[in-house]
């Protein structure tokens, strides 16, 4: 499957999939946009929660509603971050202590297993890039 960004404007981009979804980037502050390292963070977050939906919604409810929130360390004027930190909030009132302990032991196997971007992430894997010369 082939992703694309492309450039509307000054410090406006969308990217693209093939299903037809888009997603707006641009620079960190600016409206309307996600910046690059929020997506990454996005990303992480809605990665856990699509992997951990199942677990959760078979052990809390069909119904239940979620959230996973997810911060970022960031050193002054750094180009990158330093850490993700993936936060869920999820109702657990019909657990009792060991339902809930079970669950998030449960939740961690599988984000651990199955996640592809936090699996990514902490492989540290190789990026490149190309631009026309010739």
């Amino acid at each position: 499957m082939t992703l694309e960004v492309q450039r509307e404007g000054e410090h406006e981009f969308v990217g693209r999939n093939e299903r037809g979804a888009e997603v707006r980037l641009g620079r960190n502050g600016q409206q309307g946009s996600f910046s690059p390292a929020e997506l990454l963070q996005i990303a992480t977050a809605g990665c856990s929660a699509v992997t951990a939906e199942n677990l959760i919604t078979r052990r809390v409810g069909e119904d239940s509603k979620f959230r996973v929130s997810v911060t970022a360390d960031r050193r002054e004027g750094a180009s990158e971050l330093d850490g993700v930190h993936v936060r869920f909030d999820v109702d657990l009132a019909n657990l009792d202590a060991e339902q809930r302990e079970a669950l998030a032991a449960a939740v961690d196997r599988s984000i651990e297993r199955l996640c592809t971007v936090s699996r990514t992430l902490k492989k540290a894997i190789p990026v490149t890039e190309e631009f026309p010369v010739a």
